[in-house]
């Protein structure tokens, strides 16, 4: 669960000032008014702070509907949020399909060309396409000035295609595990020992949700995104049954 405590860092501060002032200029100004792109975290703790003051509507958007990285749209009192009111815009590159570029190839040569990464949005890769969705700025930097990602020519295209390539990657994961809690749920995940394990968590390397979580003993349940410093992120998809000896049956998926 989302606490203040979860809220302590200069980062955080500056964030909050930020929606604080975004709030005053919608109800000031009476208009609309749109977020950069958010990670999970900062779309985690800027719900947190709108429920707290009390502010509605408001919406999260990334140019298609799995989205991880999100606009957030502070919208007028009474009115609907909608997703073409958001500034979001994609771009579709082409490139040979014998070059298997990556997200981190694709991201290295948008930050080459000075473009800020609250900016981007999600990058979506497959054979011979990417799908990158972004704001009006980087769109037009992007549609003008990049060529090349490495070594490798691409084709621009305004705009994305009808079907999107495929986004995160899940890598399934079975078992079984004495209890669900983190510790023993990580110790599971990475191949560790429950010592390592309950060691990783009390350094601050493990979190919940998207924060840092130091309590060994922390129930876990279905959904939960778990991210191991040195060994991934993972979602736990299913908690099944218990065996005879009394362990359960757990499915999780590794994002790859």
């Amino acid at each position: 669960m989302v606490s203040p405590q979860n809220f302590t860092s200069k980062e955080d501060k500056l964030f909050f000032d930020k929606l604080a002032d975004w709030i005053h200029i919608v109800q000031k100004n009476w208009t609309e008014r749109f977020s950069f792109f958010l990670d999970q975290r900062q779309q985690a703790a800027a719900e947190y702070y709108l429920s707290k003051a009390g502010f509605s509507p408001y919406a999260f958007y990334g140019g298609y509907g799995e989205a991880q990285r999100k606009v957030l749209g502070l919208f007028l009192e009474y009115s609907e949020p909608e997703e073409n009111s958001f500034p979001v815009q994609a771009v579709t590159l082409r490139f040979k399909k014998e070059y298997q570029l990556r997200h981190q190839d694709i991201l290295g040569s948008l930050m080459a060309l000075e473009i800020k990464r609250e900016l981007v949005g999600d990058i979506l890769v497959d054979e011979g396409i990417a799908v990158v969705f972004c704001l009006p700025p980087a769109n037009h930097l992007i549609m003008n000035e990049l060529e090349k990602v490495g070594r490798v020519g691409v084709q621009k295209e305004e705009g994305r295609p009808q079907q999107l390539p495929q986004g995160v990657k899940l890598l399934p994961i079975t078992g079984t595990v004495s209890s669900m809690r983190l510790d023993c749920v990580i110790a599971f995940l990475a191949n560790i020992s429950r010592e390592k394990s309950a060691a990783l968590i009390k350094s601050g390397a493990v979190s919940v949700n998207f924060f840092e979580n130091k309590e060994v003993e922390q129930p876990l349940k279905e959904k939960d995104i778990l991210s191991v410093r040195g060994y991934g992120r993972y979602e736990v998809t299913q908690i099944g049954g218990a065996t005879k000896k009394g362990r359960l049956h757990l499915t999780c998926s590794k994002y790859v």
